[in-house]
């Protein structure tokens, strides 16, 4: 890891304290080329003064809104633990009476939960938690740092008791992988069981970029080794997708369809813009999204 000392936070109500992840996800995007890392993704950047930037910036804004973090690089890296950097933005976020909201899959997020209900009884607070598969040996492979699927289940069930609004990225679902109705199956109850508020969905697949998917392609021939003669997984997804961005399942159409049902059937909010604006939203704004 290295320290900087970051000029600005929030862009506008969104904030990355790190740049980089130790989490190890084959699939990540934050890899891509496009964002123009400067150093290596797991030479972890810490912006070691995003406190003191996060309260200036607070003390200024007149209008109360819902701070979110995790969207580029999940706050819960091993490294928060002793640093404690997303603890004090919490606290800031808390003093100064704004929402928050996260993205994260790992279980440290149970530390600051105290700060959290804080937040949530005075304002508004939503953990957001990536579930990919219901899996948890599978989880091992394609996100080998972090706390398997079982675990970050137990998360939401401790946010649940607490009193706090959870959503599910149900992304991304890896064609030839994890992209059955089983997984989807084994998902939705976690989240039923959980009483998740909503499910973030984007279709059943992932993207692949230059960055990306150089490291995508490598962890497929390391974790999923083929029988001599056949084809590996590297080799289906190049003549499946070539150099697509968009790499969605054979099985999309069929899937999201299941998905949307059992989500209807257990009530559960489905969708991308309809989810994000109800997190977005503060207590006192007028406007619900509806369900479906």
């Amino acid at each position: 890891m290295h320290f900087v000392n970051a000029k600005t936070i929030l862009t506008p109500r969104s904030m990355n304290i790190y740049r980089g992840c130790s989490h190890g996800c084959i699939y990540c995007d934050s890899r891509s080329k496009c964002y123009q890392f400067t150093h290596d993704f797991e030479d972890i950047e810490v912006k070691q003064n995003a406190p003191e930037l996060l309260e200036e910036t607070l003390r200024k804004k007149r209008k109360k809104c819902m701070i979110g973090t995790g969207s580029m690089c999940d706050p819960y890296i091993p490294l928060e633990k002793d640093l404690g950097l997303m603890r004090r933005c919490l606290e800031i976020i808390d003093r100064y009476n704004f929402g928050a909201t996260l993205i994260t899959k790992s279980d440290l997020v149970l530390r600051d939960l105290d700060i959290l209900t804080r937040i949530n009884n005075k304002t508004k607070a939503v953990v957001q938690m990536t579930l990919t598969t219901a899996d948890d040996e599978l989880c091992r492979k394609i996100e080998p740092g972090v706390c398997p699927t079982s675990r970050r289940f137990e998360v939401l069930c401790a946010c649940r008791d607490a009193g706090i609004p959870t959503v599910v990225w149900f992304s991304p679902l890896l064609p030839f992988i994890n992209d059955t109705k089983e997984n989807i199956e084994g998902i939705v109850d976690y989240c039923v069981r959980a009483k998740v508020h909503a499910i973030i969905c984007f279709g059943i697949g992932l993207t692949l970029r230059e960055g990306n998917r150089e490291y995508f392609y490598d962890a497929l021939d390391k974790n999923f080794p083929t029988e001599s003669g056949k084809p590996s997984l590297k080799e289906r997804y190049m003549k499946t997708f070539g150099y697509r961005y968009m790499a969605n399942s054979p099985h999309n159409r069929s899937l999201m369809i299941y998905l949307s049902e059992l989500c209807r059937k257990n009530n559960i909010m489905l969708g991308s813009e309809s989810v994000f604006e109800w997190i977005s939203k503060m207590p006192d704004d007028n406007l619900q999204p509806e369900l479906f």
